[in-house]
């Protein structure tokens, strides 16, 4: 999420009521996950596993829950004892909560050709781009961009909140969700299918892709062009999926892991790790589909050679 404004290091700070160590003055652009930073952003790390890598990514600011000895060069932090916190802390501030109070929200447009069917709910801050048709019972939430031709199905909820927690003492926290949802052009959604919004970046289902009824995508999952998505399939947050993309019914993704430009991944499989592309891929975890056909070819004998000996 980038602000509105720029801010400074000192400034974030003592919103925040932390102390720092790095130039008072360095501009503040925005804030992001550690897969979604830029240079300009803050980050927040509060697990010593992360440390390097939120320290040596692409933010400039990184809230951190101990004092550093060694700061990479042009980098700052600022210390807090709750890092997560701080860092809800600033995301609710540059991007609060709205109540919808009315069937479709502030800051909506539509573009010339496109319907919105009856019962249709819409946050604030949507688009929808020309020759689209929205259909009953589909909630399009904060922030969510639909481009052109784009289908929508019945009951399918766009822009949802991230599915992310802090497990702390009284039970789960929810980091705050303010990042967006994009449906490229020609792009269709089946019924009661839902898609997350980024946390503080960007959901995006690519050009020509097509998502069959009761699909599931997590939040910040960047899905290519022309990708196809069978019924009941399961895509965690922080995926990547290439263009041309297969995924048959009943595919389980974890999360934070890459599949290939023409992959395909046959029914019922799990995606435990990332996917090289121009393969065919079966089982859980999911395999070279055609080794996992043999060894399950010759399982089926081990009965047989067992008897004989």
């Amino acid at each position: 999420m980038k602000f509105s404004t720029p801010q400074t290091l000192q400034s974030i700070a003592e919103f925040l009521g932390c102390t720092f160590v790095g130039d008072p003055q360095m501009p503040v652009t925005g804030i992001n996950e550690i897969h979604k930073v830029e240079p300009g952003d803050i980050v927040f790390v509060d697990h010593p596993k992360y440390y390097k890598k939120a320290l040596n990514s692409k933010a400039d600011i990184i809230i951190i829950d101990k004092a550093v000895e060694e700061i990479p060069a042009g980098k700052a932090i600022i210390i807090s004892d709750a890092p997560f916190d701080a860092f809800n802390k600033i995301t609710l501030h540059h991007s609060p909560y709205k109540v919808w109070t009315k069937i479709i929200g502030d800051n909506f447009t539509i573009g010339e050709g496109s319907v919105v069917h009856p019962n249709v709910s819409i946050g604030h801050h949507v688009s929808i781009g020309k020759n689209s048709t929205i259909l009953s019972g589909a909630v399009l939430c904060d922030y969510t961009i639909v481009e052109d031709d784009v289908v929508v199905g019945p009951n399918a909820v766009i822009g949802h909140s991230a599915f992310y927690y802090k497990k702390k003492k009284d039970g789960y926290h929810r980091m705050h969700t303010c990042g967006r949802t994009i449906l490229k052009s020609r792009v269709e959604i089946g019924a009661m299918t839902t898609i997350d919004r980024g946390v503080t970046g960007d959901t995006i289902i690519g050009e020509g892709t097509k998502i069959d009824n009761q699909v599931h995508v997590g939040h910040d999952t960047v899905v290519g062009k022309n990708c196809l998505f069978a019924a009941n399939v399961g895509i965690a947050g922080c995926v990547v999926i290439e263009d041309n993309v297969t995924l048959w019914g009943q595919v389980g993704v974890t999360s934070d892991v890459t599949i290939g430009e023409n992959a395909v991944v046959q029914a019922q499989s799990g995606v435990a790790r990332s996917l090289a592309g121009n393969a065919t891929y079966f089982g859980s975890p999911a395999n070279d589909a055609r080794t996992v056909l043999r060894e399950m070819a010759a399982l089926r004998k081990l009965p047989g050679i067992i008897e004989n000996l």
